[in-house]
């Protein structure tokens, strides 16, 4: 649980960081749900029934992830306690502005850059296995390995 907490606030850490870069900027909440994401995302492939999923379906299975917590966490923070964080109202294919469809394809393609930081976080710090190439990762998305 230990080791899960650290990698969830690294990825946390990371999240909030890429979204103030990407909207010039975030609230604190992003930490802990970026956290809970990539923690999430990181497990995909730590469980012997997960090693065979191809690439593309742990790139389905994190996009279900990050899109379920997003939604769960919009839910709460944006409509019941009304502090605005994001609002994909405007977005076409969003539902009740919390999710959209630009964001969750973006979430696709970002899951596997996610599952490899996840594996070389657990290599660096824990000597766990040393992660695949992310280049070979991508490439296994798009040629459906």
């Amino acid at each position: 649980m230990k080791k899960l907490s650290v990698i969830g606030f690294i990825m946390g850490m990371v999240y909030f960081t890429m979204e103030g870069f990407w909207r010039g900027w975030t609230n604190i909440s992003m930490l802990f749900v970026g956290g809970l994401c990539g923690a999430l995302i990181g497990l995909l492939d730590e469980f012997p029934k997960r090693y065979n999923l191809k690439v593309w379906q742990q790139c389905i299975l994190g996009t279900l992830i990050i899109i379920s917590i997003e939604f769960i966490s919009g839910v709460i923070l944006n409509l019941w306690l009304k502090l605005n964080i994001w609002d994909y109202s405007k977005r076409w294919g969003n539902f009740k502005g919390q999710i959209c469809l630009t964001y969750s394809f973006l979430w696709f393609l970002l899951t596997p850059l996610a599952i490899w930081f996840d594996d070389w976080l657990r290599w660096k710090f824990y000597g766990e296995e040393k992660p695949y190439d992310i280049k070979r990762i991508y490439r296994e998305l798009v040629t459906f390995k």
